[in-house]
């Protein structure tokens, strides 16, 4: 039974690590963890990032969370386990998959992963962090929903450019070189 527990621990994390991973994405790395994240929106030329000490970050907490439940503390072990898998899933879709991180390449052509492929590549489509769509990395909404919605966007910033507020507020100036 104990075996039961255990492995619904392990599902129920990976499940609540992508909710947790979305929110963090959207809000932590698009607000004020940009500074780290910021090396994933650019063009770059090495093989790491500095947005990969995000993923240093969660490993080291899910090292955290095994190390403390192998002590004794049951459920964190598995909790650790959990975000274990998510981090391997992670890896395999978000930077095997989609950004083509290995030395093969593989565009999936139907089904879940094309979805998948082509919501990450439409969070891609818009420079800099405001506006992006799609902060998931195991789930990702219908395709033409987040098409409309960065085609909106898009019709909204060239009225407002139109109208002079590039920051969308009624009667702003244009700031700068924004």
């Amino acid at each position: 039974m104990l075996v039961l527990w255990n492995t619904g621990i392990v599902l129920l994390t990976v499940a609540a690590m992508e909710i947790i991973a979305a929110l963090s994405h959207k809000y932590i790395m698009h607000g004020w963890g940009w500074g780290w994240h910021h090396s994933h929106h650019a063009p770059h030329t090495s093989w790491f990032e500095l947005n990969d000490l995000y993923a240093v970050l969660f490993a080291v907490l899910a090292i955290v969370l095994i190390a403390l439940g192998t002590a004794g503390y049951w459920p964190l072990q598995w909790i650790g386990a959990g975000m274990t898998l998510y981090g391997l899933l992670y890896f395999i879709v978000h930077d095997g998959l989609v950004h083509q991180r290995w030395p093969f390449r593989y565009i999936p052509r139907r089904g879940y992963l094309k979805r998948l492929y082509l919501a990450h590549r439409l969070h891609h489509a818009v420079r800099g962090r405001e506006g992006c769509v799609s902060f998931g990395f195991l789930y990702a909404p219908p395709v033409a929903k987040l098409q409309a919605i960065l085609r909106k966007q898009k019709s909204r910033a060239n009225v407002d450019v139109a109208k002079g507020r590039k920051d969308g507020r009624p009667g702003a100036r244009p700031r700068g070189n924004e």
